[in-house]
Order: C-alpha cells, then sequence, then structure tokens
C-alpha cells in the first residue's frame, strides 16, 4: 500500500480571529481521509493543534515567527522536512508568505511544491500598494494612504475625515474616531505587526467576498462569492450567503488578469447605496470560510493538491449557488497538558497528538 499524501499546512487557529488552515485540512480530509497533515504553528496553544476530529494533525511543529526572517525559516523546514518527507506546503498567513516565496526555490529543489504568487503580484496587492494598484487599472477603491509615523497618518486622517479604519499591513482594523484614538492604535498595530500604518476611508455598504483559486496565467480555477451576513468587531466574516452578481465576478476575473495570479486568493469589496463596487482588499492565500465551499461541491484545496500533483482528472468543481449560507459555530476541544508541555519544550511533536483521557473515564 502506497504512503498517504504528506500535506504541510500553517495557520490552525480556530479562535475569534479565526485562519484558515483548519478549514484547508478539514476540506482535504473530506475527499481523502488518511492525508497526512502536518501542522506548522507559530504558538503552541493554535486551537487546531488539539483537534482530534477532521481537522485534525498527525504531526506538530513549531515555526520561528515571520519577523526572523526567511534564512531561520528555511533552516526550521529542511529540518522538518528531513523528518516527514513533506510533498506539498499550503500557506495560510498573508505574514508568512514574503519568507515561504524567498525560500521556495530551494524547498522545490528539495521535492516540496507549493502554489504562491509571483513577488511582483504579492507586492502590488500589498495594503499599502493598493490604491495605485486600483488607479492603474481603474477600479474603484476607499481612499487609503500609509505612513511611517503617525503625526503623518494623523495628517491623512484629518485629510480623509473621521471616522477612519487604522489598519495593519497585515492584519487588525480598527475604527477610530479622533487622533488620540487614531495614535493609540498606530502604536499597537505598528507593534504587532511593524510599519507603514494605513489609515482608510470608512465608507458604509455591504461587503462581498471572492474566494478562488488561479492558475498563474490570469484564470480562475473556481470561486465562491459571498456577501458577509456576520461580522466580527474587526470585520471578519462570521457567517455569509452566496451571491450571484455578475459585477463581483466579473471585478473579480479583471483583478486575477491583472495580477496573473497564482494560487488560493480573497478579494473583498464594498457596494455602498448608489455607487459602484470598491476593492478594498486582496488576502494571499485561502480564507476562513473556505470549508463552506468545499461542503457544497465546491472543494478548492483539493483543487490546489491536484493541480500540484499533475492529477489528470481532477475533481469536478460545481458552482455555488445563491441562497446556500454559513455560519460560523464554536466548539470546545478536549486535549492533555501534556500535549501542551511537551510541544512547548520540544517545538514539535512528530509522534501525533495524544490521545485525550476521554474512553477511559467512560
Amino acid at each position: 500500500m502506497a504512503a498517504p499524501l504528506t500535506v504541510a499546512v500553517t495557520g490552525l487557529h480556530r479562535g475569534d480571529n479565526p485562519q484558515p488552515g483548519a478549514a484547508v485540512i478539514r476540506s482535504l480530509r473530506r475527499q481523502i481521509p488518511d492525508i497526512r497533515i502536518v501542522g506548522l504553528s507559530y504558538d503552541p496553544l493554535e486551537s487546531a493543534l488539539y483537534s482530534h476530529d477532521i481537522d485534525r494533525v498527525d504531526s506538530i511543529y513549531l515555526l520561528p515567527f515571520p519577523i526572523k526572517g526567511p534564512e531561520v525559516l528555511l533552516e526550521r523546514m529542511l529540518y522538518i522536512h528531513r523528518k516527514e518527507q513533506l510533498q506539498i506546503l499550503i500557506p495560510c498567513l498573508d505574514s508568512e508568505l514574503s519568507n515561504f516565496m524567498t525560500i521556495y526555490p530551494e524547498l522545490k529543489r528539495q521535492g516540496v511544491a507549493a502554489m504562491l504568487p509571483t513577488r511582483s503580484a504579492f507586492d502590488k496587492r500589498a495594503k499599502e500598494n493598493l490604491a495605485e494598484f486600483c488607479k492603474r487599472h481603474s477600479f474603484g477603491a476607499p481612499k487609503t494612504f500609509a505612513a511611517n509615523d503617525v503625526n503623518k497618518l494623523a495628517q491623512y486622517a484629518e485629510e480623509i475625515g473621521y471616522p477612519v479604519y487604522v489598519k495593519g499591513r497585515y492584519y487588525e482594523a480598527w475604527l477610530v474616531h479622533t487622533a488620540v484614538d487614531l495614535a493609540e492604535k498606530y502604536d499597537s498595530i505598528a507593534r504587532i505587526w511593524g510599519l507603514p500604518v494605513l489609515v482608510q476611508e470608512a465608507l458604509v455598504g455591504e461587503e462581498f467576498d471572492v474566494l478562488g483559486l488561479a492558475d498563474g496565467d490570469g484564470e480562475i480555477v473556481g470561486h465562491c462569492a459571498i456577501r458577509k451576513l456576520l461580522r466580527t468587531r474587526t470585520g471578519k466574516g462570521f457567517g455569509g450567503v452566496v451571491v450571484n452578481d455578475p459585477e463581483v465576478t466579473r471585478m473579480a476575473r479583471q483583478i486575477i488578469k491583472a495580477l496573473r495570479w497564482s494560487g488560493p486568493f480573497e478579494i473583498e469589496l464594498l457596494k455602498s447605496p448608489g455607487q459602484p463596487h470598491l476593492l478594498f482588499e486582496i488576502n494571499p492565500r485561502f480564507p476562513a470560510w473556505v470549508d463552506f465551499p468545499s461542503q457544497i461541491g465546491c472543494n478548492l484545496p483539493m483543487r490546489l493538491l491536484e493541480m500540484l500533483l499533475g492529477t489528470k482528472n481532477p475533481t469536478k468543481l460545481l458552482s455555488c449557488d445563491a441562497g446556500q449560507m454559513f455560519i460560523r459555530h464554536s466548539i470546545d476541544l478536549v486535549g492533555d497538558i501534556a500535549e501542551l508541555a511537551k510541544l512547548s519544550s520540544d517545538g514539535e511533536y512528530a509522534a501525533g497528538p495524544l490521545a485525550p483521557k476521554i474512553e477511559a473515564r467512560k
């Protein structure tokens, strides 16, 4: 019997600010139950590390934080590869993509396949460069400015007019109403995510997300478009409904063609009453709700896997019918403190998670 396929996945937190990795794992296990998943984590408390369900991981390794740079990451990844014989890598976090893009040529030489955007495309869609991209390609966008000091950011905020959003270049967005609030959020975001910090026009309207997979030649392999129904305080979608909006689809196709994007993406649009759709974010990975379309016949993580493996007859991607919806559901996971202790002390847990002490109590 052939050994199971080994896939490394990052972004395993399923808490109040959910990351995509666990949803990617669930999507893959729906079609390949015995797939071997190596969980790559920056924090021993990422929740999916302790799941024993369909989003479980078989081995766990801690990674150095992205601020450590690509050389340190490569050293760690080569160590993990020697132990696990990785075949596929699916990065799921914005902040790590630059480092993985830098080290990918060496990973590829070692036999690890991934589908990553080009450096040019990645930089063009960065939050601090998105306004220029929109201007060049005639996409509407909220007024957005980036700054490396708080006084300049406050000047931009006055120019836009309060309230405004203060945003990190990778994560976090806060609605602020005064210069005092802006300075407080600037310090918090800069400390965690670095510079520049962005200020963006706060517009009222419906938010749309397009999840998709692109082939690198400007074409979308498959996609699902939703309107957000529920949002967290930081704007994350906690519920959504599939929409059939030709303008949303048209914009997504134009954006991907302009970037010649390769791999997963999420495009976020805003529609204010009486105004055209505005582009306000392009995320370079699957979103945390990627398992929703997988459950209704559009399994994009599985198609990504098949593209990397060169599958001749890939799984058919069904269209997502308008009106189908999802609502995120939070549960409690059962684990053992020995799991956390071993991962925290050793930085890895290559034997697979310890079984929780459930059966013994029955």
